[in-house]
């Protein structure tokens, strides 16, 4: 036993400490974040906007304000799915841009992936990208239209 040389008390006492240690760690930690981007703060406000990674997705941000998504990220002959927005938005045909709801007719299920057809994960139900028909059950009624709108290549709902 004395050959071990871990005892339980210091073994509890260790991890004690540990766990004590481990707050007083990641406060130290938030405050050095804290005040690196308090004191950083007005400094690199302007470059993190104009820094090249932010501005990527910061151009399509600024627009999203205006729409949820940007017309050209819907591939003619594919669309995309907006859970946020509980609707799924395909181009048949290019410039043609067709809304439809997330939720499967069968059972409720929202619609996941946008290939050559809209396709509920549940029960392997297709609908169409045109009109949001059945087209491979069980589901046998059209998904939902819901009316969006395309305004300076951002979609938005009507």
């Amino acid at each position: 036993m004395a050959t071990s040389g871990l005892s339980r008390r210091k073994a509890l006492t260790g991890a004690a400490g540990v766990g004590l240690a481990l707050p007083v760690l990641a406060a130290c930690g938030s405050d050095d974040d804290g005040g690196s981007t308090a004191t950083d703060d007005p400094t690199p406000s302007s470059p993190s906007s104009g820094s090249s990674s932010p501005s990527g997705p910061a151009s399509s941000s600024a627009p999203a304000a205006a729409g949820f998504a940007a017309a050209a990220d819907i591939p003619v002959g594919g669309g995309a799915v907006f859970p946020e927005e509980g609707v799924v938005v395909t181009q048949p045909t290019a410039g043609d841009f067709k809304g439809f709801d997330i939720q499967c007719t069968h059972s409720g299920c929202p619609v996941s992936e946008v290939t050559k057809s809209i396709v509920c994960p549940c029960h392997g139900s297709e609908f169409s990208l045109t009109d949001g028909a059945a087209e491979k059950g069980p589901a046998t009624e059209p998904l939902g239209p819901v009316e969006i709108t395309v305004t300076d290549g951002q979609i938005s709902r009507a």
